[in-house]
């Protein structure tokens, strides 16, 4: 038996002067995801399978399939996120800090032959995450 090919993981940190719950907030309540992400059926509770959605692209029908794996109130969220036959997951810790909170995004399972993905994932987060905390900075 062979061992597996090593995966690599994208993480995006990012300090934001806002408390985590309202970080939170955006990570989990439906409507706001849409405002940054995409539109959605998310609920925050283990095990709940949703989907995001967007017009289909290419080869791609437009749809991730999720499913959520970890839900630990305004400090982690973790959910799968399968699209275009590759499966990862999606990891966000907010941690206080003095100013606010430091935001932490990772997409961990990219395998050795998904670098397209993985370089578009590095930019499409980026962009979401400009997004977010354009969100975060307009709630009240």
């Amino acid at each position: 038996m062979t061992d597996p090919a090593p995966t690599r993981t994208l993480v995006i940190e990012r300090e934001m002067p806002h408390p985590p719950e309202k970080i939170w907030r955006a990570l989990t309540e439906g409507q706001l995801i849409e405002e940054w992400l995409l539109k959605n059926d998310f609920q925050p509770v283990v095990g709940h399978r949703f989907s995001f959605r967007r017009e289909p692209v290419g080869n791609w029908n437009g749809v991730i399939v999720c499913e959520v794996l970890v839900v630990e109130l305004n400090s982690r969220l973790s959910y799968s996120w399968g699209a275009m036959g590759m499966e990862t997951v999606v990891a966000w810790t907010l941690t206080p800090t003095e100013g606010g909170t430091r935001l932490r995004m990772e997409q961990s399972g990219f395998g050795p032959d998904r670098e397209a993905n993985y370089k578009g994932a590095k930019y499409g987060w980026k962009n979401f995450i400009d997004k977010l905390e354009h969100v975060v900075g307009g709630m009240v």
